[in-house]
This record gives C-alpha cells, structure tokens and sequence, in this order.
C-alpha cells in the first residue's frame, strides 16, 4: 500500500487537506468524495482515516487554518503602533497575498462552509463577523483621525472585502502577469475611495 507523500516542510495532514482544498474547489464540497481524494493521494482510502476522521472534518480543518490565518494577521496589525490607513494597507495586501498565495483553501472557505455541520458552521460565521467587525473599528478609527473621509465604516468595509473577493476570478483564469504590480494597484484604487 503507498504512503501519503511528505516533505520536510509538510505533514501528512498538511498534505491531505492541500489535495483536499483543490478537489473541493475543482467539484464542490457535496461531490468529492473521500475515494476521490485517496485516489488523488495515490493511497487505499481506509488509510485516509488514519489522519482524519471525515469530509466533514476536513472542511472544517481548511475553513478554520483560513480563518485562524486572517485572524493572526489582524492580532499582529490591531497591535502595531501605526495609523488606521497602514493597518488597513497591511490589511488588504494580506488578503492578496493570500488569495494569490493559497487560492484553493481561500476559495473553499469562501465558497463551501456553507456545509459545515454544527457547532463549526456557528464557530465559523462568528469568526467572520468578528474579523468584519475589526475591520470596521480600524475604520472609525481613521475617521475620528482624520484620515479616512466619513463614510459609513461597514458600508466601506463590506466594499473592500468585495473587492478582494474579485481577486478569484483573475487566479481562476491565471491572468496575472505581474503579481506586485496589481497588488500595489488593488491597494491604491480600494485606498483612494476612502483616504482623505
């Protein structure tokens, strides 16, 4: 029977949910199947549940590490002595660096927790409006400093996390040529709407 292939750098359960992300990005959650995903690994599926338990599992194991990553990012720049309009630059370049980056789990968190059972789905959706929360307190908080103009701190959140969701359809149709390039530009435009 073959074994999960590792590296120095990646654990079989690194491994198993890289393959993962992509084959629930490529048919969806609902039509992979974990004999699918044994096959992609090149092992007997039995073996599979070695490392994980189930599909279920799986999902929550991608939607979580893409959570708890944004979540870490934000911890780190909340506590940065900066201003409101560096946070918030910080803030979106790592959503580029990260769409670009890690397309497959970032997709799948975007597009398929919506089957997540309980209590993740809950655990989930409250990590997601915590980080829009966030969000929206750097905002006010460049608005009572004076650098952002005052518009409504969700309405322009809400507008750049769209933004950047857009970022799928360039990855999905490889259209980038150069990637420094259209990060400082997404920057730039999604900075311009709100600086003062």
């Amino acid at each position: 029977m073959a074994k999960i292939l590792t590296t120095k750098k990646q654990t079989k359960s690194a491994v198993i949910t890289k393959v993962a992300s992509l084959l629930f990005r490529e048919k969806g959650y609902n039509a992979a199947s974990m004999r699918e995903l044994a096959e992609q690994l090149n092992v007997e599926a039995p073996s599979l549940y070695n490392h994980i338990n189930s599909k279920a599992e799986l999902l929550r194991n991608i939607c979580g590490e893409v959570a708890e990553a944004f979540t870490n990012n934000l911890d780190e720049i909340t506590e940065e002595p900066i201003s409101s309009s560096k946070k918030l630059e910080k803030l979106i370049r790592f959503h580029i660096k990260t769409t670009l980056s890690n397309f497959d789990m970032l997709f799948v968190a975007n597009h398929e927790w919506r089957h997540l059972p309980e209590p993740w789905l809950s655990e989930f959706l409250q990590q997601r409006k915590n980080y829009e929360n966030r969000m929206v307190q750097i905002i006010k908080q460049g608005i009572l400093a004076g650098e952002f103009k005052n518009h409504q701190p969700q309405v322009a959140a809400l507008t750049i996390l769209s933004a950047l969701r857009g970022l799928e359809f360039w990855q999905k149709y490889n259209k980038l040529n150069n990637v420094k390039a259209l990060e400082n530009n997404i920057v730039q435009q999604l900075l311009t709407g709100i600086i003062k």
